[in-house]
């Protein structure tokens, strides 16, 4: 069913079998979130069930749960840590659209869409507190710390993924910053704590870490290359919405890098100018330049670096599960 091995090479990935191994713990997680969502403000509960109720393929608690079955056995502080990381992640893409202006998550209509910024943005507000109100309960300093490192970083993700904005002297060593810190820093940090919280040795745990920050790299570059190739059912959200924005992703960077002047230039002035209409110019750039395909490439060799990094963790079916996800990342088309 899942095969192991350390190729990123296209095999069919049972994404509901990996599921299925930790589905007794997703449940107990979600019976978790579910609590901690109740509130008396109605508000939060109505915004916070829709956009936690609203799909997703739970990917971040799954890799916590994966790890700890992989280094024993799952206990009560793995269930809140998984809560406590969907939380955060809830809470960014709350935020995050409010910034981007988004209508579409998930193929439904953005909470902000339906609700207003105000109300996104203070519900956000809301579950990153409980989230952290949540940590405390570990009663254990090193996974405060990292959680509270994890915060910071996505922030600082987020701001400068703003000054980027518009900008399409943006280059490529600047864009995998800002995807480190923005998006896979929260990958990794489910990985390590883990680790942490199973009592795992230093050098495991940054093995772990490692395999997180990878996949999530690996995850990111996908996103940005189906901006390009998916189609708005599949994706979730509306095609070209990171060039609507003014986003200077790696298939654009790599466009302007490898087109001649005039294809540079579409690519140049669609950024500067944050333009859902020049799409299809743009599109045809990013396609005769093979932007995709090397943003492909790139998000190929970071899920050879995670499957790489778990070499020396013990061999079971969840080490098998870890490796294919990482494969599933990088073969996805939504």
């Amino acid at each position: 069913m899942i095969r192991n091995d350390t190729t990123t090479a296209s095999v069919t990935i049972d994404f509901d079998y990996i599921k299925n191994l930790t589905v007794a713990e997703t449940l107990a997680v979600d019976r978790l979130i579910l609590d901690e969502l109740s509130s008396d403000v109605v508000l939060i509960n109505q915004i916070g069930h829709y956009i936690i109720g609203n799909g997703g393929k739970r990917l971040r608690p799954m890799l916590l749960l994966l790890v700890a079955k992989s280094l024993g056995r799952v206990d009560d502080h793995h269930l809140i840590m998984a809560a406590v990381i969907e939380f955060i992640h809830t809470a960014t893409l709350l935020h995050d659209d409010v910034v981007d202006e988004s209508e579409l998550r998930r193929g439904k209509e953005s909470a902000n869409a339906v609700w207003g910024n105000a109300a996104s943005v203070l519900v956000g507000d809301y579950l990153y507190s409980s989230a952290f109100e949540m940590m405390v309960r570990t009663n254990n300093m090193r996974v405060m710390e990292i959680l509270s490192k994890t915060t910071t970083a996505i922030a600082e993700g987020e701001v400068l993924q703003l000054l980027n904005c518009n900008n399409p002297d943006t280059s490529e060593e600047k864009y995998l910053d800002v995807i480190a810190r923005k998006t896979a820093i929260l990958f990794s940090t489910a990985t390590r704590l883990a680790g942490v919280i199973s009592g795992a040795d230093s050098k495991t745990e940054e093995a772990l870490a490692i395999y997180g920050q990878q996949l999530g790299v690996a995850f990111q570059l996908i996103d940005d290359a189906l901006d390009y190739k998916a189609s708005t059912e599949g994706l979730g959200k509306n095609l070209g919405d990171d060039l609507a924005e003014g986003k200077p992703t790696l298939p654009l960077i790599y466009a302007i890098k490898h087109g001649d002047a005039q294809q540079a230039k579409v690519v140049i002035d669609a950024i500067r100018q944050g333009s859902r209409e020049a799409f299809n110019e743009v599109y045809a750039v990013v396609k005769a330049t093979q932007a995709i395909e090397y943003t492909e490439q790139c998000a190929d060799q970071a899920a050879a670096r995670a499957i790489e990094s778990l070499r020396d963790l013990p061999d079971s079916e969840y080490k098998c599960a870890l490796e294919s996800l990482a494969r599933f990342s990088v073969q996805r088309d939504h």
